[in-house]
């Protein structure tokens, strides 16, 4: 059962998502938080898997309730949830520790599919989105210097970082190097252990950022 936690300071908002997410089997709504300051009390109470989190919020608003959380209970996921696509919006709240973001004009499937998805550990990025966002942020990526902690990583593993973020799943990566899919997943582990990562989407930002890969290459 993944337990979620609504944020959201719209509460038509929240009983609507309430409504399609209790309709699923493997889904509990387990609260709602109206600003994000009761978002964070309220995971420590909770204990959540998935935040799902409004940006714009009182009180606090829903990135910087991100960062606490993520610093507080790092085995938590936030998915923000937002109607809002700004590139800054979207790049500051993956900086902050969230596993991905999505729009609220989404498909109802599109939220079920996101939740688990995150719930399972991995990230929710949409590739063209991602590249749009990190090209206006790192635009200089490639003037940067190498930082030593890419002096861990194997050749190899420095092609999936690559990969990774250009948006490939580990499959698309396997059938790209030629190897098993349980082979990619090692590798991706290890990339983010040695690189002290959170997840696939802060694997992005750092190879955008680091210059791994150059926007626009």
């Amino acid at each position: 059962m993944i337990r979620v936690l609504l944020a959201d300071d719209q509460e038509m908002v929240r009983a609507g998502f309430g409504l399609l997410l209790s309709a699923e089997e493997d889904i509990e709504v387990v609260g709602e938080a109206a600003h994000g300051e009761e978002a964070v009390t309220l995971v420590g109470l909770r204990r959540p898997d998935v935040v799902l989190m409004d940006l714009q919020m009182p009180v606090l608003d829903g990135l910087e309730a991100t960062r606490r959380i993520v610093a507080e209970h790092p085995e938590v996921k936030v998915l923000i949830l937002t109607t809002f696509e700004r590139d800054h919006d979207i790049f500051d709240a993956l900086r902050a520790g969230a596993s991905g973001y999505l729009l609220k004009l989404a498909r109802p499937e599109e939220l079920l599919d996101a939740i688990r998805v995150v719930a399972s550990g991995q990230a929710l990025l949409s590739p063209s989105v991602t590249r749009r966002v990190l090209e206006s942020f790192t635009g200089g990526a490639s003037a940067v210097a190498r930082p030593a902690a890419l002096d861990q990583l194997t050749a190899r593993e420095v092609e999936v970082l690559e990969l990774v973020a250009r948006g490939q799943s580990n499959a698309e990566i396997a059938e790209t190097l030629i190897l098993g899919e349980a082979t990619i997943k090692t590798h991706v582990s290890n990339v983010l252990s040695k690189l002290g990562l959170r997840d696939r989407v802060q694997a992005v930002v750092y190879a955008y950022e680091h210059g791994v890969v150059i926007p626009g290459s």
